[in-house]
């Protein structure tokens, strides 16, 4: 049977907001972290040895990476050239160039002719051949609008309404790639897309433009062994019935904190016509960690934090801090302390968010419907609030003196000597009053 291994969305070069500069090296952690990742893809499709290894796209964040990333995933791939194994390079959305305008990062390989490198930024079918004899692979790269529609045809159109008239325009010629197969040779789309039942993440957030939904049913056909995908960080197969198996690999490393909780690896396959079998291969990647804890009712919230951050286990993580805290708590939290507490961490954020008294839960007795009167009401408000103890009878007090209706009493003046007097007097009454309620 024939090896490959398909791993997909490298992304080298993300993350760097959750690193920190290697004094020695003078390069991120996180990227040195990708590249380990990365390398140890490439051991074992060397140590196996696989017979093929397919790329299903997002080299980069971006179309325009810097050299020293360049440099740093030419590397690693030039060791499957050494080894002699064959290699397919799928566009994804991140590779291209201002959507499909431009070209793609990932198209030096095939410009500089390197050995054994299929760059796939087309619609084709590649016919390759391994130690362990014939493979097809159809390989479909991100599509943009104007990659199979001119804009005379989308225009005044919906998202909706675009997606479909691309999906009629693209199953004629998926459907003339298939009629062009060889039926005896085992064969395998890949593609760079989102599907229409997988389950997304990060993407959403890191996607270039907008993209679109293909069916699953335009994929999970029997002229396929096996359906490669990009895109999605989440692994997943989308077709349980293994029928063919439709399989994201996920991302090799987490990207940010929406992968906090998701496996990252690469899938290894043997393959023959009619048979396939495959495997996720988890990757030993750096753990991600999220500390979320209230402290708006805690009478030593410094001692909170502490304890909520011992229960986590940040050695060597990733971790964000984040904690809900009342103003007047600010001042019993030791920064340095915290900071301290987080020291064994790779690396963090601390992110205080501040509690609005008037956002707290209100009492169930002070609900729609429970028929208290106002008088009642406040003072059941008023009990509930320590910080209003020291003026919550003279509240009260004025409150009554508003109900009674004597606090509009200094508006009704007429012109009489006595009456401005009396008015005076009054007026004189609400300013005291006022200023209990301040």
């Amino acid at each position: 049977m024939i090896k490959i291994l398909h791993l997909s969305d490298i992304h080298l070069g993300s993350g760097f907001s959750h690193g920190r500069t290697n004094p020695e090296t003078g390069l991120n952690t996180r990227l040195e972290d990708f590249v380990n990742t990365l390398s140890q893809c490439i051991d074992r499709a060397i140590a196996e040895p696989v017979d093929l290894v397919l790329f299903g796209g997002d080299a980069f964040p971006d179309a325009t990476p810097p050299p020293y990333v360049q440099e740093a995933f030419a590397t690693q791939f030039r060791r499957l050239v050494d080894a002699e194994i064959p290699t397919v390079l799928l566009v994804g959305n991140h590779d291209q160039h201002s959507q499909g305008n431009g070209g793609a990062s990932l198209c030096i390989y095939r410009t500089l002719g390197v050995p054994g490198f299929i760059v796939g930024d087309t619609l084709a079918t590649h016919q390759l051949k391994t130690r362990k004899g014939l493979v097809q692979v159809i390989t479909l790269p991100w599509l943009t609008r104007s990659s199979l529609l001119t804009r005379p045809e989308t225009e005044g159109l919906a998202l909706g309404e675009v997606n479909e008239l691309l999906i009629q325009r693209l199953e004629p010629i998926l459907e003339g790639e298939i009629r062009r197969l060889d039926s005896q040779a085992p064969t395998i789309l890949l593609a760079h897309l989102m599907a229409d039942r997988a389950s997304f993440g990060a993407e959403r957030f890191l996607a270039v433009g907008k993209g679109f939904t293909i069916p699953l049913s335009l994929m999970a056909r029997s002229c396929f062994d096996y359906v490669a995908l990009g895109h999605v960080h989440r692994h997943q197969n989308l077709n349980p019935s293994n029928n063919p198996p439709v399989v994201y690999p996920g991302s090799i490393e987490r990207v940010d904190f929406s992968e906090e909780k998701e496996d990252k690896g690469y899938v290894l396959i043997e393959l023959e016509k009619g048979k396939v079998e495959w495997q996720f291969c988890p990757l030993p990647v750096r753990p991600f960690c999220t500390i979320n804890v209230n402290l708006d009712e805690e009478a030593d919230p410094e001692v909170a934090l502490l304890k909520a951050i011992k229960k986590k286990a940040i050695n060597d993580a990733v971790v964000r801090l984040i904690y809900q805290v009342r103003s007047d708590q600010l001042d019993l939290i030791n920064n340095s302390t915290i900071h301290q507490a987080l020291s064994e961490a790779h690396s963090y954020t601390i992110r205080p968010e501040l509690v609005s008294q008037l956002a707290r839960p209100r009492l169930p007795e002070l609900g729609v419907g429970s028929g208290m009167n106002p008088m009642d009401a406040l003072k059941t408000y008023l009990e509930s609030q320590d910080n209003l103890k020291d003026i919550a009878a003279d509240m009260v007090e004025a409150a009554q003196y508003l109900l009674d209706g004597q606090g509009d009493s200094w508006l009704e003046v007429e012109e009489s000597g006595d009456d401005k007097q009396e008015a005076s007097q009054v007026g004189k009454g609400n300013q005291k009053n006022q200023l209990r309620l301040l």
